[in-house]
C-alpha cells in the first residue's frame, strides 16, 4: 500500500483524538474511494443517483430461479437451437 499524507488543521486534530475509536485511515480510504467513483462517473456522463437508482429496480424485478433450474442446460439448449 501507498503512503499519502494529509494535513488538518488543529482543531480538526484533536476531535480526531478525542475519538480514538474511529479509524481514520480507513474513514479516509473509503472518502477517497467514494470521491473516485464519483468523478469517474461523471467523466463517463453518468449520474451516480441514477446508476443507484437503476441498480436498485433491477435489483427489485430480479427473480430467483427455480428449483432444479440449471443454466448451463438452459444455454446449450438454446445453442444448439440456433444451430438447425
Amino acid at each position: 500500500m501507498e503512503v499519502v499524507s494529509v494535513k488538518v488543521d488543529k482543531k480538526i486534530k484533536e476531535r480526531m483524538q478525542r475519538l480514538s475509536k474511529v479509524n481514520w485511515s480507513e474513514t479516509i480510504r473509503d472518502a477517497i474511494r467514494n470521491r473516485l467513483d464519483e468523478e469517474e462517473m461523471k467523466e463517463r456522463h453518468l449520474d451516480l443517483k441514477e446508476v443507484q437508482e437503476a441498480s436498485r429496480i433491477a435489483d427489485s424485478i430480479r427473480k430467483p430461479s427455480p428449483p432444479g433450474w440449471d443454466s448451463t442446460v438452459e444455454i446449450r439448449k438454446w445453442r444448439d437451437a440456433r444451430k438447425k
